[in-house]
């Protein structure tokens, strides 16, 4: 029997693509944010589009932060996508006041400089880790992270060096949407399945 990815909603997240990469894997996809069914779960994928505030909000709502921090500091296969991945930080300047799951205690902050905000295309992620490797994703974003103490990190440039993914353990964040970056993205998505 397949094991099931449980998907947890954010209320901004960007579910149809994200369970349909993992449909593509031959994974059936349970989406929910019940606490129970995220500390069962073999693999955890935190989506997110949209506003930190709101999405955090969601998660404290459900409860499913606390399952979510659980899993993280216990080394349980999860994975973070765009929202998501910021989702572990302390806070972002976009939601001032709002707590993150503080995972990493780091802040995003949002771009600098004179570049296109939000970024949203084709980027180089650089940098090597057990599952990361070099190559190109696709991102949507308008904040970033310029750090993640304790993680190892991939890095791209937009406005400066940010950190496009991290990873720790069986752990796996991306700033970027592995599910719309083609072969590069499936190939994180299968060697993160696989831990």
């Amino acid at each position: 029997m397949t094991a099931t990815v449980v998907i947890v909603p954010t209320g901004t997240a960007n579910l149809a693509s994200v369970r349909a990469a993992f449909a593509r894997l031959g994974r059936d996809v349970r989406i929910t944010d019940e606490p129970q069914a995220i500390a069962a779960a073999d693999h955890v994928v935190l989506p997110g589009v949209g506003a930190f505030g709101a999405a955090m909000a969601s998660l404290r709502a459900s409860g499913a932060d606390r399952a979510l921090i659980d899993r993280v500091v216990a080394d349980r296969p999860t994975l973070a996508v765009c929202v998501g991945h910021q989702l572990l930080f302390a806070a972002s300047e976009e939601s001032p006041g709002v707590a993150g799951l503080g995972i990493v205690d780091a802040t995003i902050g949002r771009f600098v400089g004179d570049v296109r905000i939000p970024q949203f295309g084709w980027n180089e992620v650089a940098g090597e880790g057990h599952l990361l490797r070099p190559g190109f994703a696709y991102f949507a974003n308008s904040y970033r992270a310029v750090a993640a103490p304790g993680w190892t990190v991939a890095t791209t440039e937009h406005g400066g060096r940010f950190v496009a993914a991290m990873e720790r353990g069986r752990v796996l964040t991306c700033q970027f949407h592995p599910e719309l970056s083609g072969a590069y993205g499936r190939g994180l998505l299968e060697g993160w399945l696989a831990c």
